[in-house]
């Protein structure tokens, strides 16, 4: 019995893999990109050459704070109390991005942190273990991921389906092409998912799938087609105090005492100058609430680094999107810090507190908060929206 398990395993292994690749072989291979013919704002190749030819000195230099995960009760408390308020140089309100995941979410929390100017982006409905099932995952099971969630952020969160234009995949697991191929498809923007370790001084900049990326491929499978339009925002490795790579600031191993709030300070800031005095790539402060609020000299290290570049004149703490968005029509710092500054179309909240409602994927029930009217299901994969 137990051979036959595992051959029958064995051959829906098989069978997803040659359904994967019938997928993929409708898509052409991407080809080396030529600078001259691959031009912003519809296309840019993968480079560390800054946009717009710009010198690094006229250059703005962005700072991408994220949060992954559900947002709740409990980690809305540090958002309000370390984000809210808070101005660049140009007293323009500044930006971060967070890629929210379903289960556990509170969606009239969610609609405050869009209404507070904030990006919410995507970090799948299911959020499932084990991580290999995100290496071969299909279009279709992206589709049911991502596509879907954009769904449940308009219903439940009553945010506009067009101001979600992001998503980050769990575990930072890419799956091919299959997550750009549903981005081109689905007209999400960009992913923020892909670390290099390769090219952090200098960093590389956002650049489109129109041709053969060069970005190195810590966990891959990475994509190989020109899939035209879908912009690649790259996690740019920090470098711990070993030298050693770190995607994401919890990840870091070799570290300062979780104590020490100048040596984190210093830590902080060593990897942002790696940055501001290069070639100004966007610097990435990518972490998970509750390693700030677990530690509480991080913390207060986190808000002293917020406040030195809130007060310097030529860096700007902006959404993601923002990004992207500079990158597609660059100007000089000096033009940048004189343009008007975004605010996102507020909407109502009419906040209904749900449940218990059941669910397919588990026996355990569930209450959520909704802005409107309460799903009759638990919402979840297949069923986004609770019918």
């Amino acid at each position: 019995m137990r051979w036959s398990w595992f051959l029958l395993s064995l051959l829906a292994v098989a069978a997803m893999a040659e359904d994967s690749s019938e997928e993929e072989d409708f898509l052409p291979l991407a080809e080396e990109c030529d600078p001259e013919t691959c031009r912003l704002p519809e296309c840019r190749c993968s480079s560390t050459s800054i946009p717009g030819n710009l010198s690094p000195r006229n250059t703005p230099q962005f700072v991408m704070v994220t949060f992954d995960d559900a947002v709740n009760i409990i980690n809305i408390q540090t958002y309000r109390e370390v984000l809210y308020g808070r101005t660049n140089i140009n007293d323009c309100p500044v930006g971060a991005t967070f890629y929210v995941s379903h289960e556990y979410t509170n969606y009239q929390l969610v609609n405050e942190l869009y209404n507070s100017g904030f990006e919410i982006a995507l970090h799948s409905i299911s959020h499932r273990t084990p991580q290999t099932w995100w290496q071969n995952a299909t279009v279709e099971d992206m589709k049911l991921e991502f596509a879907d969630q954009r769904l449940q952020m308009q219903q439940f969160g009553n945010i506009p389906r067009d101001a979600i234009r992001g998503l980050r995949k769990p575990f930072l697991q890419l799956s091919g092409n299959s997550t750009f191929q549903m981005m081109k498809e689905s007209g999400i923007t960009y992913d923020c998912s892909w670390p290099t370790i390769s090219f952090i001084d200098p960093g590389m900049w956002p650049y489109t799938l129109d041709h053969a990326s060069t970005q190195d491929c810590p966990i891959g499978p990475c994509p190989s087609a020109s899939i035209p339009g879908t912009w690649v925002v790259p996690m740019i490795s920090w470098r711990d105090l070993q030298n050693t790579p770190c995607s994401m600031a919890d990840s870091c191993f070799f570290t300062p005492p979780l104590n020490d709030e100048d040596g984190w300070f210093r830590f902080i800031v060593g990897n942002f100058e790696r940055h501001y005095l290069g070639n100004r790539a966007p610097f990435g402060f990518f972490v998970h609430e509750w390693y700030i609020n677990n530690n509480p000299a991080i913390r207060r290290a986190f808000i002293r680094f917020l406040d030195m570049i809130n007060n310097l004149h030529d860096v700007f703490m902006v959404n993601t999107n923002d990004v992207v968005e500079w990158v597609k029509n660059p100007v000089p710092v000096n033009e940048y810090a004189r343009q008007q500054c975004r605010r996102p179309a507020h909407t109502q909240c009419f906040p209904s507190s749900c449940g218990p409602l059941s669910a397919p994927h588990t026996e355990t029930s569930y209450w959520m908060t909704v802005c409107g009217t309460c799903p009759r299901n638990y919402p979840w994969v297949g069923n986004p929206l609770g019918n």
